[in-house]
């Protein structure tokens, strides 16, 4: 964090390499953080049949924007004032931000939450090879094979799955390569002499909203969010707000866990995340049909 009118590049820790404390803590945040907005947005979206993935990630954008704007404002944070190079800076991230969030929120209410955690685990390798091509990362045989055996235990699970939804697994596969692209992407964009993290937060969140409202009220979305017949529940909305700002908490610690490991090292983390959520949907989610291989799978 920064005060007055420094810039990002100036932080004290920008040049040296950060602690191992500071490696974990960020990672265990990115996977608390993770962990329970899939289960708040799994009780919207599933529990109360709330309509709109999309109204819901424009309110996780909203909640980004303002949050950190704010924070500008009373100097807890700094990054740079708009300027016409921005955009040119962000490219790709924008689309890969909101499609990442967005196939990320209707996955969620097509699956159960083991097969959802389980096609999850299909941005591991793709990750892996994203930092390869694009930031010329190397990773020993040991990783690699490591990432396979994930791999392994998602084919098997997802082989049994007795619910299957093509629609489902399709969204989440989308959702994949968003999220790797997006990570990798991310990691690239950090230069804290350029946007910096919270740069990175902020216009990432500006540039999107306003093209995701104008698709919500084209598409009719937006109008049957409105319609909706729990907006005079309290407990609806204040899980509703709740997840708008774990949304703002999933940005800022997924971006805080890439700038302080990487962006395979947040895949991994949230993969070890979705081990939790798993047993958590077996147990309450009401949704998910045991078998024996999938079971394995699961586990594996």
């Amino acid at each position: 964090m920064t005060a007055g009118g420094r810039a990002e590049g100036a932080e004290p820790d920008a040049a040296r390499p950060a602690s191992r404390g500071a490696r974990v803590l960020s990672a265990l945040f990115y996977g608390a953080c993770s962990f329970l907005l899939v289960l708040v947005n799994k009780a919207l979206l599933t529990a109360y049949g709330f309509p709109s993935p999309i109204v819901l990630g424009i309110g996780q954008m909203a909640a980004t924007i303002m949050i950190l704007y704010v924070s500008k404002l009373n100097n807890i944070i700094n990054f740079p004032d708009f300027d016409k190079k921005i955009p040119v800076k962000l490219f790709p991230l924008p689309l890969l931000y909101v499609g990442n969030h967005l196939s990320g929120l209707s996955g969620t209410s097509k699956l159960s939450l083991p097969m959802f955690t389980v096609l999850r685990k299909f941005t591991i390798p793709l990750t892996l090879l994203l930092e390869t091509v694009v930031l010329g990362k190397q990773y020993s045989l040991g990783i690699v094979a490591s990432v396979f055996a994930i791999i392994l235990g998602a084919f098997i699970a997802a082989g049994s799955d007795l619910a299957f939804n093509l629609e489902g697994y399709a969204i989440v596969f989308l959702n994949d390569i968003f999220t790797a692209a997006n990570g990798v992407y991310t990691k690239q964009k950090m230069d804290p002499k350029e946007l910096g993290k919270y740069g990175v937060l902020f216009y990432n969140a500006c540039f999107m909203i306003i093209p995701t409202l104008i698709i919500s009220v084209s598409t009719g979305d937006l109008q049957q969010a409105t319609e909706f017949n729990q907006w005079k529940n309290v407990l609806f909305v204040l899980q509703f707000l709740l997840s708008c700002f774990l949304g703002f908490l999933l940005m800022y610690s997924t971006v805080l866990c890439s700038y302080y490991n990487s962006a395979l090292t947040t895949a991994v983390v949230g993969a070890i995340k979705n081990v939790s959520v798993a047993y958590i949907g077996m147990l309450v989610g009401g949704d998910y049909i045991f078998s024996l291989l999938n079971f394995i799978g699961l586990n594996i």
